[in-house]
């Protein structure tokens, strides 16, 4: 095993951790990247609207996976929110995810 199949397994594992846990998916794209298109049964709340919407999150009572188109924004969006006790990880961009599931 490479370093990189030690990483990218370790992330693989923990979404897959996440998921078995009841986790919801959390988009934090655009309302335009949205549209275009997105996991079924995922949550959007733009990252720009998080900060905002973090007691939307809160009512959940799940585990949180962040995703967006890259991995970048979704990242930002899994560290604010385990900051504010909620149980998050990073999924990565939304269309690498979807094949995880």
């Amino acid at each position: 095993m490479g370093f990189l199949d030690f990483i990218f397994g370790a992330e693989k594992r923990q979404v897959e951790h996440y998921i078995n846990n009841g986790a919801v998916i959390l988009d934090v794209r655009s309302q335009r990247e949205w549209d275009a298109g997105h996991i079924e049964d995922s949550v959007h709340i733009p990252l720009s609207e998080l900060n905002n919407r973090i007691a939307e999150v809160k009512k959940l009572y799940k585990p949180v996976i962040a995703c967006c188109a890259s991995g970048i924004r979704s990242a930002k969006a899994a560290k604010f929110l385990n900051l504010n006790n909620i149980e998050a990880t990073n999924g990565g961009g939304w269309v690498n995810l979807k094949k995880k599931l």
